[in-house]
């Protein structure tokens, strides 16, 4: 039974409130418990390392690769920008400053020499 509405069928809007609803009932759980909840001491430590672990998962990839494949070469701007913002952010633990000197590694090697 195939009911379009605006090019949808109704199992498909189904599906799109039912999992909207699964997804706001569970996200908002511990929003309307009355209990007092607390997360167990490792949890809260493993948390700890869950933005640094996203970002990496985030930027490696985009590093080391392209378009999926591992890159083949060493001259890769990249590889070089990513390894002098690594050593300026230990340095002196600048974002900024990290960004500044990572593009000033890039963008010649890109742009000027093709990398």
């Amino acid at each position: 039974m195939n009911m379009a509405w605006g090019g949808t069928d109704l199992w498909t809007l189904a599906v799109i409130v039912g999992l909207a609803l699964v997804t706001v009932l569970t996200r908002s759980f511990f929003f309307i418990s009355s209990k007092n909840w607390q997360l167990p001491h490792w949890a809260q430590r493993g948390l700890q390392y869950a933005p640094i672990a996203a970002l990496s998962a985030v930027v490696v990839p985009e590093i080391i690769t392209v378009q999926g494949v591992l890159i083949s070469t060493w001259q890769d701007a990249r590889l070089f920008s990513a390894v002098v913002g690594a050593a300026v952010y230990f340095w002196r633990r600048d974002v900024l400053f990290t960004i500044i000197a990572g593009m000033a590694v890039y963008l010649p090697l890109h742009l000027g020499w093709g990398w």
